[in-house]
């Protein structure tokens, strides 16, 4: 790490390019879940054959409308940061683009945040402060688990949990296709990139 005094590392998120490629296409809007989803699923596969991240991709979108506000993919090996996951990439981009911490916030749109696997542990308690609300997901918790993934310590009522923050949660949209990509990824040797890694963790 190279700092000088007490001057630290800038922290950068940036998109791999292709992102603003697949986003530009067509008018921006996505009318039904499934096509947010099959967007989604499309950022997950193109993440892992560019070599850009792991397999999971998210997106805000305007609920209402289906325009889309913010895509999101996984960086967190080309990053070296482990909180860049697919749904907080998403949502920072998202925030960025409106202004404001809050995408619940006052004269905004009602927004949705749209991924590929139901949240982990820390993707789960980053979603009621993010001010979205609605969570659209498709692969499950156990499919990301089944090629290695540790999705950390969540509460089985976990979708009770969110609605009863206000945020509706909408669940195996296109199932199939998001875990389909899991097991892409895992089957071509990528690298499952849990932390400590050898650790016998629960």
């Amino acid at each position: 790490m190279e700092r000088t005094a007490d001057v630290f590392p800038e922290v950068t998120l940036r998109l791999p390019g292709w992102v603003g490629e697949l986003s530009s296409g067509g008018d921006g809007v996505c009318r039904t879940v499934e096509d947010r989803m099959r967007f989604a699923v499309e950022l997950s596969r193109l993440n892992i054959r560019n070599g850009t991240g792991g397999p999971f991709g998210a997106a805000v979108f305007e609920r209402a409308s289906g325009r889309l506000l913010a895509p999101g993919v996984n960086l967190v090996m080309g990053s070296g940061c482990s909180v860049f996951h697919a749904e907080m990439v998403a949502v920072m981009v998202a925030q960025k683009v409106v202004g404001t911490f809050d995408l619940g916030g006052d004269g905004l749109p009602s927004y949705e945040l749209v991924a590929t696997t139901e949240p982990c542990a820390m993707c789960l308690g980053a979603t009621p402060w993010s001010g979205v609300r609605h969570l659209v997901c498709g692969a499950r918790d156990e499919d990301a688990r089944a090629v290695g993934f540790d999705e950390g310590v969540k509460p089985e009522f976990w979708v009770g949990a969110l609605e009863e923050r206000g945020i509706t949660v909408e669940r195996d949209v296109l199932r199939g296709e998001a875990a389909g990509v899991l097991r892409e990824y895992a089957e071509g040797g990528g690298e499952i990139y849990n932390s400590r890694q050898g650790e016998d963790l629960p």
